[in-house]
């Protein structure tokens, strides 16, 4: 799959369209859903144009792909739902209801979330 440059997240990282930010650095930004599924709903996206995980395993450099997983579970923490549990949900393509061509993670939390395996 290329990369669409007008997905929704590239024209928030662009600043085209605003964000309420919970985390940034030069290589990740965090911020709320505009959607909440849960009273805690933050989606986390690496800065580059990464459209999967697999995508991003295989053209980041180590480094990148190390802070982002470590940056999740900063923002998990500063969250403050470490203790009671969250969720970490990444979608990608159509079998998965995945709707944004950029690699995202959401951080789901602060209720009693429902099974789904």
């Amino acid at each position: 799959m290329t990369y669409d440059s007008n997905n929704i997240f590239a024209r928030i990282l662009r600043g085209e369209i605003p964000c309420t930010k919970v985390y940034e650095d030069d290589t990740v930004l965090a911020f709320n859903d505009v959607h909440p599924q849960a009273p805690i709903h933050v989606l986390v996206i690496p800065k580059g144009p990464y459209v999967s995980f697999a995508d991003f395993s295989a053209k980041a450099k180590d480094g990148e792909i190390a802070h982002y997983f470590r940056v999740v579970g900063e923002i998990a923490r500063q969250l403050g739902v470490e203790e009671s549990g969250y969720r970490l949900v990444a979608n990608h393509g159509e079998d998965s209801r995945g709707e944004v061509p950029h690699l995202h993670v959401h951080i789901l939390g602060k209720r009693r979330l429902g099974a789904i395996c």
